[in-house]
């Protein structure tokens, strides 16, 4: 599927891959960031505890330790229902999508049918709104190879940790409140 974020100073757009049951994720993006433009390919492997960020342009590989908790693409089990609405029309049949938006520590709006994520709101520590959107949301895993790291990422080291710029999607949670 697709997914973008805007903020105050980011603007992204990424191709996402999803497995909630194996906990990974492949977010492959492009944006721009306080006035500079930036492209990631990830591949976040929760249950390993690890993150590679991937050139395949110049064939090199950093791995990471993953130090975020996984986030699953569901509704929390605390939240409370805000209410249904239709995007689009319902002047003419097929014209709508019925959505179902809920409240808890996020405002997630989700399909009625499928329960597919349509796009998420969360203010942050510093009172800014980010905002998520879905799109072209895909069932299953198309491509389990996309959660596989390159050939050229095989036996590369384990990277100290640095300070990085926080301006993609891996960072939105960093100050939410």
């Amino acid at each position: 599927g697709g997914v973008s974020i805007v903020t105050q100073e980011l603007a992204a757009f990424a191709k996402y891959s999803y497995d909630g049951l194996g906990k990974r994720i492949r977010l492959t993006e492009i944006g721009s960031y306080a006035n500079a433009t930036f492209q990631l390919d990830v591949l976040l492997l929760f249950k390993q505890g690890f993150m590679y960020k991937i050139n395949n342009k110049d064939r090199t590989c950093f791995k990471k330790h993953l130090m975020e908790d996984f986030h699953p693409l569901a509704i929390p089990n605390d939240a409370s229902l805000v209410g249904q609405a239709v995007l689009g029309s319902t002047s003419v049949q097929g014209e709508g999508l019925l959505v179902n938006t809920w409240t808890a520590k996020y405002l997630s709006t989700v399909t009625e049918f499928g329960c597919f994520p349509v796009n998420t709101l969360v203010s942050t520590d510093s009172k800014a709104w980010v905002l998520v959107s879905f799109y072209n949301n895909i069932m299953g895993i198309p491509d389990p190879q996309v959660f596989t790291p390159p050939t050229f990422c095989k036996g590369v080291q384990l990277e100290e940790e640095e300070e990085e710029d926080k301006h993609s999607f891996l960072y939105i949670d960093k100050n939410v409140s």
